[in-house]
């Protein structure tokens, strides 16, 4: 995927460094009534899936730590039915893709798994949350930065274009109700591998 080229300056290192506030995993309840607006305001509805990315590290204890995310997650899955699965991608990076189609369940679940990594004593580890929208062929994306502390809205159009006139407009209807990035060199684009594919794929 393209963003990792550089997403160690974008949301690892240098985010890190230039960190306008704490994360807060508190802050992802924010998007349960942005799921709201976003489909009475905004004509997008939630795309079912949604997902947690995090750079891994070689120790026992974070495999630990990553074990106990996943606890969490199969008990949801018995409980609310949000699938989930794992994977490595091609740069190193992790990911857990959570699916649901009830947007409230895929944001508790993401939160729980956030949390439980900073409990853990790894919350550098996580870098970003994204949150799925669909509106007819059109897909848009909220993510939230966790070297940030804030979201970001992100809308690729075709291949590596992006549709920034709709992301300022999802940044107006939204900023207020979620934590909106002010400075717009930290929107940076997580494309997917092919075109129509979530950033995730």
């Amino acid at each position: 995927m393209g963003f990792f080229d550089t997403i160690r300056a974008v949301l690892g290192t240098s985010a890190e460094t230039d960190a306008s506030r704490d994360a807060d995993p508190e802050d992802l309840f924010g998007m349960s009534t942005a799921y709201l607006t976003m489909e009475a305001d905004l004509g997008y509805d939630n795309a079912g899936e949604a997902a947690l990315c995090f750079s891994g590290v070689d120790s026992t204890a974070f495999e630990d730590a990553v074990g106990e995310v996943e606890a969490i997650l199969e008990a949801g899955e018995i409980e609310t039915g949000t699938g989930f699965h794992r994977y490595t991608d091609d740069h190193g990076y992790e990911w857990f893709v959570l699916e649901d189609d009830d947007p409230e369940d895929l944001v508790t679940s993401i939160h729980f798994a956030a949390d439980e990594f900073i409990e853990q004593g790894f919350g550098s580890r996580l870098l970003a949350a994204v949150f799925g929208f669909r509106k007819g062929d059109t897909r848009a994306y909220w993510i939230y930065s966790f070297r940030r502390g804030s979201y970001y809205p992100f809308v690729p159009d075709g291949g590596h274009e992006r549709d920034q006139r709709t992301e300022f407009k999802l940044q107006s209807v939204l900023d207020g109700e979620l934590a909106v990035e002010s400075d717009e060199s930290y929107w940076y684009p997580l494309w997917p591998d092919t075109p129509g594919g979530h950033p995730w794929d």
